[in-house]
């Protein structure tokens, strides 16, 4: 399984120092989570931030867009940087819309689905996305705990991709760490996004190895 380390969990004073940490450690990408305060109730980078901090590393940033409106805003996080975008289904954009976006710049779309959403309502849109990214916790804030019951969505977005013959990778963002990570392994989850349980364990390079490996042992 791929890692990546989540931003909103390290020291913000030191972003740069912070990215080159995780880097050394071995993450597979930089997760980046842009919330503009009504999407989500909270309010943390923007696309100038992600400009400042791409020199640092050349792993690719997967920029997770918790916005009303993530159309307005791709050519912005294209320009700062971003391999990846994703955007959420129960945004104010039209998806297709986005998603053609996304791709004109080259950048890779992804979709995401909130814990209430069901894994159905993405199903139109697999054949056009890079990934799915699907919340095991209610989005806004890091910390929270592990929604194990998010998992049968993942099987079920899997299911559907095996069946149509897609090739689309599985993410899912919220309360993962060395605990928790087995049972999205179990599920076929394809990247894991951890930001406390990598960025304050004591030793990041032990916490992203055991999550890599975490697919290994089911």
């Amino acid at each position: 399984m791929k890692v990546a380390p989540s931003l909103l969990s390290c020291n913000f004073a030191r972003m740069g120092d912070e990215i080159i940490r995780i880097d050394k450690a071995g993450a597979d990408l930089i997760h980046l989570d842009v919330m503009d305060g009504h999407f989500v109730p909270n309010l943390t980078i923007g696309p100038a931030i992600v400009a400042a901090v791409r020199p640092f590393t050349a792993l690719p940033f997967d920029v997770h867009l918790m916005i009303d409106y993530p159309l307005d805003y791709i050519d912005a996080f294209a320009d700062a940087g971003a391999d990846i975008i994703t955007f959420h289904i129960e945004a104010m954009s039209d998806p297709l819309a986005t998603i053609d976006k996304i791709r004109s710049r080259g950048v890779k779309p992804g979709i995401v689905i909130k814990p209430a959403t069901p894994a159905s309502d993405i199903f139109p849109y697999l054949d056009k996305v890079y990934m799915v990214l699907v919340m095991t916790v209610e989005p806004g804030f890091g910390g929270q705990s592990f929604m194990a019951d998010m998992m049968p969505k993942v099987t079920a977005i899997k299911a559907e991709c095996a069946r149509r013959g897609l090739d689309v990778l599985v993410e899912v963002d919220g309360g993962i760490s060395e605990k928790t990570v087995g049972a999205a392994a179990a599920a076929g989850v394809d990247i894991c996004v951890s930001g406390t349980g990598v960025f304050k364990a004591e030793d990041a390079a032990k916490a992203i190895a055991a999550l890599q490996a975490s697919d290994r042992k089911v």
